[in-house]
C-alpha cells in the first residue's frame, strides 16, 4: 500500500512525540535509534515541534557519553493541560496535569454518592473541575482534554455512565455535560480500564500485550489488556468481573443481585462474613480500609471467621479467574487496592480454586503481582496518560482512525 508523503510526515511526527513521551528527555541520536528514523528526519521534525511549542531543549544535557554533551529533547509542559478525574464511592478526585505529565494541581472531596440527587452530583463534579482549572499555573495554556473515570459501566463510545453501584443514577451523559460546560473534549471510562494504562507504562517489561488488572476494594473491578489494547464490549466498557455469578442465589451483592464474586470478595463482603452478619444483609456504611486491615490482622493471628472470610473471597476470585482464563488464555494478574495487601491470605484459596478449572490448568502461564501504589492514584494517572496520548496524535496531525483503538503505545509515566 502506498503512503502519501504528507501522511508519512505526520506519522513520523507522532512517532517522535510518542518516543519522547515514553522515554522522557531524549537526545536526537537516541531518538533516531529508537524510532529508526534518519538523523536528518529527526532534526527536521524536532525543529518543527520545537517551533510549534510542543518540544523544548531540556536544560539538563544528556550525560554518560564521551565527547560533547548531547542536548536532550523534552515535552514542553506549557504546551497544553489535561484534567483527569475519578468518581468513586463517596469520593471525587480531580487533577490538572501538564503536557509533560506532571501534576500541577489536585483536589479531592468527600460526597455521599449513594444518596445524592442527580443534579447535585452533576453540579459538584462541574464545580470541582472548574475550581481545578482556575488554579492552572499558566493562564495561556489551554486545557485540551478531560478524562473522567468512574466506578461502573460506561458506554463503548466513552461518553456516558450506564450503571454504577456507587450511585442510583444511570444513563448519565457526563461527556456531553462536561463538554458543554467547559468546551473541552471529554471521555468517560471505567476506572479499571484506566488502571491498565498506568500499569502497562509503569512496567512495560512485565505488563505487555496481555494482562489483567484486578481491583480488590470495596467493590471488585477488572481491566483487561488483550493484544495490546484495552478490552471493551460493543456496547459498554465491559470487564465487570465483580458481578460475574460465583454462586447462584448466594450472598447479596450491592448491585442488587445475589451470588456475585463481589458479594464474597468485596470489602463489605469480608466484613459481613467476618462479623457473622446474614449473607443477605448489606452493611449500613462503606467499610473503610482501616476496618479491612483489622480483619487482616485477626486472620493472620488465628483461625476464625476473619480467616474464613478471606478464604471464601479467594475461592470466589479463583473460580472467576479460572472461567476468564478458559476464554482468553491465562495471563499475568496485577492485584490493586486494599484487598491486594491481603494476598498472603488469598493466594492459597485462589490457586486451589483455579486448579479445579479448565482455565487454571496452565499455572506457568499466569502470575500474580501485588501493586503497592494506591489504586486512586493509579487511576488518575491512567486517565491523564489516556488524555495525553490522544492529544499527542492530534498535535502530530494523525487522524484517530490511523491509530490503534485506545492504544497505549504512546503513553508515559507521570513524573
Amino acid at each position: 500500500m502506498l503512503i502519501r508523503q504528507d501522511d508519512l510526515r505526520l506519522r513520523n511526527r507522532h512517532l517522535v512525540l510518542s518516543a519522547v513521551r515514553v522515554g522522557g528527555a531524549t537526545s536526537r541520536t537516541a531518538l533516531a535509534n529508537r524510532t529508526r528514523l534518519s538523523h536528518s528526519t529527526i532534526s527536521a521534525i524536532s525543529a518543527d515541534l520545537i517551533g510549534d511549542g510542543v518540544l523544548c531543549e531540556s536544560p539538563d544535557t544528556m550525560q554518560g557519553r564521551r565527547g560533547r554533551p548531547q542536548i536532550a529533547l523534552a515535552l514542553q509542559p506549557q504546551a497544553a493541560l489535561v484534567v483527569t478525574a475519578l468518581l468513586s464511592l463517596n469520593n471525587l478526585s480531580v487533577a490538572l496535569v501538564d503536557y509533560a505529565g506532571k501534576v500541577q494541581a489536585q483536589r479531592r472531596c468527600d460526597l455521599p454518592t449513594t444518596s445524592m440527587a442527580r443534579s447535585d452530583l452533576l453540579d459538584l463534579v462541574t464545580s470541582e473541575i472548574a475550581e481545578l482549572i482556575s488554579a492552572r499555573p499558566w493562564p495561556a495554556a489551554a486545557v485540551r482534554r478531560i478524562a473522567f473515570a468512574i466506578q461502573g459501566v460506561t458506554d463503548a463510545e466513552a461518553r456516558s455512565l450506564l450503571w454504577s453501584p456507587i450511585t442510583p443514577h444511570g444513563d448519565v451523559p457526563f461527556a456531553d455535560l462536561l463538554e458543554a460546560r467547559f468546551g473541552v473534549q471529554t471521555t468517560v471510562e471505567n476506572d479499571c480500564n484506566m488502571l491498565v494504562f498506568a500499569l502497562q507504562q509503569g512496567d512495560p517489561a512485565l505488563y505487555r500485550s496481555n494482562f489483567v488488572a484486578l481491583l480488590l476494594s470495596h467493590g471488585i473491578g477488572m481491566g483487561l489488556m488483550l493484544r495490546g489494547e484495552v478490552f471493551h464490549g460493543t456496547r459498554s466498557s465491559a470487564g465487570e468481573f465483580g458481578h460475574v455469578t460465583h454462586q447462584p442465589g448466594g450472598a447479596r451483592c450491592r448491585c442488587g443481585r445475589n451470588g456475585c464474586i463481589e458479594a464474597y470478595a468485596g470489602s463489605y463482603a469480608l466484613w459481613r462474613r467476618a462479623k457473622g452478619l446474614p449473607p443477605t444483609e448489606m452493611p449500613e456504611k462503606a467499610v473503610s480500609d482501616a476496618q479491612v486491615e483489622d480483619l487482616m490482622v485477626a486472620a493472620r493471628e488465628r483461625d476464625g471467621p476473619e480467616r474464613e472470610a478471606f478464604h471464601e473471597a479467594g475461592t470466589a476470585i479463583g473460580y472467576g479467574l479460572g472461567s476468564l482464563f478458559a476464554l482468553i488464555d491465562p495471563a499475568p494478574v496485577a492485584l490493586v487496592g486494599i484487598g491486594a495487601t491481603a494476598f498472603d491470605l488469598l493466594e492459597e484459596p485462589i490457586r486451589e480454586a483455579l486448579a479445579r478449572t479448565l482455565g487454571g490448568q496452565r499455572s506457568e502461564a499466569f502470575s500474580f503481582r501485588v501493586v503497592e501504589r494506591p489504586n486512586m492514584a493509579l487511576t488518575l494517572e491512567g486517565g491523564a496518560l489516556h488524555a495525553l496520548t490522544t492529544l499527542d496524535a492530534e498535535i502530530a496531525g494523525v487522524a484517530a482512525s490511523a491509530l490503534p483503538a485506545r492504544s497505549t503505545a504512546a503513553a508515559a509515566i507521570l513524573r
